[in-house]
């Protein structure tokens, strides 16, 4: 009798939790990490072949041929350790350009986070949580989900009715799968359509023989009265003519 009365409240707490779920309250921080520079230096060297205004074509040092089209006004290449212009150079001159490419990553981490205190925990499924603005949401708990009860990290097993708790999702530079999110918002269950059971359709009924209404008796009648006033008939003209 005991088991039957906890089984009824928890039943009923779960009822309350989901009238009194609105949407999950969940902070989200982004922050930014820029990471180590790294510096590439690539140096190009060429001939010059024609030089027509700002339009450049110079032949690499691997042999290709390349076309430099608008040539800025400032743009600047080594010539016998000289800086020239586009306007400086002439056919057969040995170019060499140095290119420094500097690159500094950066590490975008998004942290979402959810706090509350426990009002109903069901290990390790799921949890329900009474939030700041008073109301309680129920969320999932996904698999090896941790919280944090004053500076400890604990597992669903070890939450209790009352606790602050914050759970927070994993971040990068492991991204969590798709299928791994932080604590997941449940919505109020839908009620189940009723069960039918199929009964077999009777197969219709084959319609009732009308009754036989006619004869064949009243034709014969009539075709006998037709043969006896044609016998008359002739009886009477044989009369008439003197046979």
């Amino acid at each position: 009798m005991k088991s039957a009365y906890k089984v009824l409240l928890a039943a009923l707490a779960l009822s309350v939790a989901f009238t009194l779920s609105v949407n999950a309250q969940v902070q989200t921080t982004t922050s930014t990490t820029a990471g180590k520079a790294t510096r590439e230096v690539q140096v190009e060297r060429g001939e010059v072949v024609t030089v027509a205004g700002n339009d450049l074509v110079v032949k690499m040092e691997d042999g290709t041929i390349r076309h430099f089209p608008n040539v800025p006004e400032s743009a600047r290449v080594t010539v016998d350790g000289k800086q020239l212009g586009i306007h400086d150079l002439k056919p057969g001159m040995k170019l060499q350009r140095t290119i420094t490419t500097t690159t500094a990553p950066k590490t975008i981490t998004t942290v979402q986070t959810v706090t509350g205190k426990v009002w109903y925990v069901n290990p390790p499924n799921s949890v329900i949580l009474s939030m700041e603005n008073g109301k309680n949401q129920s969320f999932k708990i996904p698999q090896g989900q941790k919280f944090n009860v004053d500076g400890q990290m604990v597992d669903a097993f070890g939450l209790k009715k009352g606790m602050n708790v914050t759970a927070t999702k994993p971040t990068p530079p492991t991204p969590p799968p798709a299928d791994a999110p932080i604590l997941i918002a449940t919505k109020e269950p839908v009620a189940e359509a009723p069960t039918t059971t199929a009964q077999a359709t009777p197969a219709p009924a084959k319609p009732a023989k009308l009754p036989k209404t006619g004869s064949e008796w009243p034709l014969v009648g009539i075709l006998g009265l037709a043969f006896i006033s044609a016998s008359l008939a002739i009886k009477l003209v044989r009369v008439k003519l003197g046979f």
